[in-house]
């Protein structure tokens, strides 16, 4: 390879951990003299890729970057005031570099491990706060997807309450006001069809609800910006027995009624507007508060206040049984993946700003609108809308000729089709925006009011204006100057364990690299500052970087077409069984409704299965960890004439390339149904063989994992769907965007493309590695985990291995002997943290292991490290087992060690500080100190609380 050729190579060898010297010593560990003989051990023959992958050639980092550059400029960045759910906002410099370009925040994995997360614990207590005092509703979640989602997902949570899961429910109608957005509307449409819901649309004033009715949805403001008193509808729908949600702009609620005030049970949106940029559709972190009665129900994850081994205050996720995917197939949602970045960003602006200063944006904003429809209806355009907050619905002569001209101005306005344009101002708008607005109206100029104060009288009427208090906790009204903001953001960081302390070698997670030039281009303002419904003309550039990734990845998977909207990889699950679903029924055969799962899936599957209107039936693994193909092919004949699908991961849950998978597809196909693929360990496929050479119809992609977008301490993600040519007309559409198949499902996220600007990450992926780059990472992920499975082989009993003794991307170390010792998986799960590490994933798939999963992109002195930890923590339990070491009060019981336990002038112990904190020596040159003692996880639940507590009880 010459000098320059060898650039394109450049990448690959920074984001792949081992070097030369080191792949040959790792195989000769393995016992393979080469990678070819080891993929050959690894992979059945049956499923190889003959062909190489046709891809675009590897681009070194700096030309890819020059070129996203110049499709950057194809985006064209107009003066957006479409609103419906979307809002230009400021993210202030002090999060957007210390938080969302930082390594230490976006590499984060989901705080499962509190004692090493309680930095974005307290974040997301502090988002929970906001969101519950600007709601004011008692409980908060810790973020879901998106505004659509988050009403979907309180339309099943009321529906389920009401209806307590009988066969033919007594009140399946769920009302939705007319006013309602759009893109939200098109979600409910998709999730309530399968679960039997039937939405009643119509005026809120004029909507008469009775017994049949489980709840209803309304907008505040509404969708054409009118602020609304529903107090008594609200009371109406009490009187029936129906719960209300209210879908709320957060902003606007520093100055309107609350909905809790109201008597709403739930509130659900998008916190997009406190500082996440609009990034033509997300990711952004939508929120849902509800009523007390509602806690133990609310989907995705709660962060609740409880105490270490030593008392002291600590943080964790609460009622963790409560993640409904846990429960599979009895699940009321599939929700895994949250969006605690972004959170983390929404919670960190209302810090920065205290209730003051969101009030005064809000102010801001409020008043320039107020302003702009007084000038307008001087010049004759008056404003339909009556109350408002920062929107404006208008009626025009020539709605044509205003979009022609408002588009030579850089100018997008809300066009709705009948004479009528819709005005949304935001935080960035300032009068100078207003003026260009009236230009295009001839409208004259704004008059600013003496001394600019905040409107006296005129769009919120007094019974609806805000006079509760909120964010009254110190920690939003400290730390407003920059100073303060970066020292309480490093104090924050400096607690987790994330990707830049040490690898998180977590099983079915991948957590590899996320490297910085992926990176660097979501920030851009080309891709930030768009809005998901802006003009087409205007996003050439995404458009076509969107159409080369849904090329990339059908090649990749071997699959004919790819719907990019799933955001999240339960979402994607939920969309690859909708397709199946409406190509059942498109060919007459709605009866198919009967899904195969296996045992070792994970709980998202027969959630997903469930919401989709489908029914599971649980399929067994044999002694070997792989599916039991003969009770497969039992139950596949058992269900032949109601078979719509089976749900597989490939490689397995357990680690291992299943011999018998074209089988169990052939088997699937035979009796009628179609193979859904979960994507989660593509990780050991890419390049090697793909879901559509293997025989899978559809299968979803966590672009988290496998394709380097980060974790973000618990989300973003994304997890687009790829189909075979006879389900590619299913893929799913959307009212606002060019987007689906011909016989396209209804919308499953409330943007066309999802999270569309994170999409850049994985696209970047895939064009600096190619298609040899690609390839090789999926060997060294399998080289990786063999190799360490090598080395604890021996110290651990290790379970299920292939046919050859080899494992795929990952493997399971059993711990479940070690139990007579009076030693749990959970015990050596907190010793690792003493070691610096944090540890596999625990107790999945099975209980009493951890699932170790290193990924390509460690080197082999970051595998040897955490061996040797391994090595050293099984002969402190060897030391318990054999009486060295007491059976209760040992570094394994006690673990994790603070710095402050070690350092203090109390020591009870019978081992010493020394192998507490040091049992390596490695640690004495780099030591990540535990922020908290083993946390009581039953005094948490038992004393929920979900905000902020007082400072006194940090002390």
């Amino acid at each position: 390879m010459d000098l320059f050729s060898s650039r394109q190579q450049e990448f690959e060898r920074r984001h792949i951990g081992p070097d030369e010297a080191e792949t040959a010593e790792m195989l000769k560990t393995v016992g393979v003299d080469s990678m070819e003989t080891l993929i050959e051990k690894a992979l059945p023959a049956a499923i190889r890729l003959t062909r190489p992958l046709q891809l675009p050639p590897a681009q070194d980092e700096f030309r890819y970057l020059e070129a996203l550059k110049s499709l950057a400029a194809r985006n064209k960045v107009g003066k957006s005031f479409i609103g419906q759910g979307y809002y230009d906002t400021i993210t202030p410099s002090v999060i957007l570099r210390n938080v969302f370009e930082n390594p230490g925040w976006y590499t984060q994995y989901t705080p499962y491990q509190a004692e090493i997360s309680q930095g974005r614990l307290e974040c997301l207590l502090n988002f929970q706060t906001v969101v519950s005092d600007l709601t004011a509703l008692p409980v908060a979640n810790a973020s879901l997807l998106d505004e659509g989602t988050a009403a979907a997902e309180a339309m099943h949570l009321l529906f389920a309450h009401k209806n307590k899961g009988e066969a033919h429910p007594p009140a399946p109608r769920f009302f939705v006001d007319e006013k309602v957005f759009g893109q939200t509307r098109d979600v409910l449409e998709t999730r309530s069809q399968p679960l039997g819901i039937t939405l009643v649309y119509g005026d809120y004033r004029t909507a008469s609800l009775d017994g049949s009715f489980f709840g209803a949805l309304l907008q505040y403001p509404d969708s054409e910006g009118e602020v609304r008193d529903y107090r008594d509808f609200i009371r109406q729908a009490h009187e029936a027995d129906a719960a209300v949600v209210m879908a709320c702009d957060l902003l606007s609620l520093t100055l309107l009624t609350p909905p809790g005030e109201l008597d709403a049970d739930i509130a659900v949106g998008s916190a997009q507007r406190f500082g996440v940029p609009m990034g033509f559709g997300g990711p952004h972190a939508a929120f849902f508060a509800a009523k007390d009665e509602f806690k133990r129900l609310i989907p995705g994850r709660i962060i609740g206040v409880s105490v270490d081994n030593e008392g002291n205050h600590a943080l964790r996720m609460a009622l963790q049984t409560r993640e409904q995917h846990i429960r599979r197939e009895k699940a009321t949602s599939n929700i895994c993946t949250a969006q605690a970045l972004l959170a983390n960003m929404a919670a960190l602006y209302a810090v920065y700003h205290g209730p003051e200063g969101l009030k005064r944006i809000a102010q801001r904003i409020h008043l320039l609108c107020i302003l702009l429809g007084k000038q307008l209806q001087k010049a004759g355009f008056p404003p339909v809308t009556g109350n408002c907050f920062d929107t404006l619905k208008i009626a025009v002569k020539d709605e044509a000729a205003l979009r022609e001209k408002a588009g030579a101005l850089a100018i997008n306005l809300r066009y709705y089709g009948d004479g009528h344009v819709g005005i949304s101002l935001d935080e960035t708008t300032t009068p100078e925006d207003v003026n260009l607005l009236l230009q295009l109206f001839g409208a004259g100029e704004l008059q600013l009011p003496e001394g600019n104060g905040a409107p006296q009288s005129g769009g919120i009427p007094r019974a609806l204006q805000r006079s509760s208090s909120y964010l009254q906790h110190p920690v939003f009204n400290t730390h407003h100057s920059e100073t303060e903001m970066m020292r309480y953001l490093k104090y924050l960081e400096q607690k987790d364990l994330s990707l830049n302390t040490a690898m998180i070698p977590l099983g079915s997670c991948t957590m590899k690299l996320n490297a910085a030039t992926q990176l660097i281009p979501v920030s851009w303002p080309e891709f930030s500052r768009i809005h998901p419904f802006a003009p087409a003309d205007q996003t050439a550039g995404y458009r076509l970087l969107l159409t080369q990734l849904e090329d990339m990845l059908a090649e990749l998977t071997g699959l004919a077409a790819c719907s990019l909207q799933p955001n999240s990889g339960a979402q994607g699950e939920y969309a690859g069984l909708m397709v199946i679903r409406a190509y059942h029924r498109g060919r007459g055969e709605s009866h198919r409704n009967v899904v195969l799962i296996p045992v070792s899936a994970h709980g998202t599957n027969p959630a997903s299965a469930v919401m989709a209107g489908m029914r599971v039936v649980v399929v067994q693994c044999d002694e070997q960890g792989n599916i039991d193909i003969a009770d497969l092919r039992e139950k596949a004949a058992a269900h032949q004439d109601d078979l719509a699908a089976l749900m597989v991961t490939y490689p397995s849950t357990h680690g291992v390339f299943e011999e018998g998978i074209r089988d169990i597809c052939s088997i699937i196909h035979k009796h009628g149904g179609q193979v859904y693929m979960d994507g989660a360990n593509m990780n050991a496929q890419v390049g090697l063989t793909s879901p559509g050479l293997i025989g899978a119809d559809v299968c979803h992609l966590n672009l988290h994992k496998t394709f380097a977008i980060p974790h973000g301490g618990g989300g973003p993600g994304m997890g687009p769907i790829c189909a075979a040519a006879h389900l590619a007309p299913y893929l799913p559409g959307h009212r606002m965007g060019n987007t689906g198949g011909e016989k396209a499902i209804h919308a499953v996220s409330s943007a066309p493309f999802g999270s569309a600007s994170i999409l850049l990450v994985s696209y970047a992926y895939l064009r600096l590695l190619g298609a040899s780059g690609l390839r090789k990472a999926s060997e060294y992920a399998i080289l990786n985990a063999n190799y360490m499975k090598a080395r604890l082989d021996g110290h651990y009993r290790i379970l299920y291995s292939g046919r050859n003794g080899t494992c795929a991307h990952e493997f399971i170390i059993d711990l479940r002997p070690f139990k007579s010792a009076g030693i749990e998986a959970e015990d050596v799960a907190k010793r690792l943290m003493d070691y610096g590490f944090h540890a596999p994933t625990l107790s999945f798939p099975v209980a009493g292991t951890l699932m170790v999963e290193p990924t390509e992109s460690e080197d082999k002195a970051e595998l040897d490290r955490f061996c040797e930890a391994m090595i050293a923590i099984r002969g402190e339990i060897t030391a318990v087992a054999e009486g060295h070491a007491d059976k209760k009060d040992n570094v394994l019981k006690n673990a994790p060690h603070t710095q402050l336990a070690v350092c203090s002038s109390g020591w009870s112990h019978p081992y010493t500080r020394e192998q507490a904190a040091f049992p390596l020596d490695y640690l004495r040159r780099q030591k990540f100190w535990p922020s908290t003692g083993r946390i009581n996880n039953t005094y948490g639940d038992r004393n929920l609380i979900c905000t902020c507590e007082p400072v006194a009880a940090y002390a």
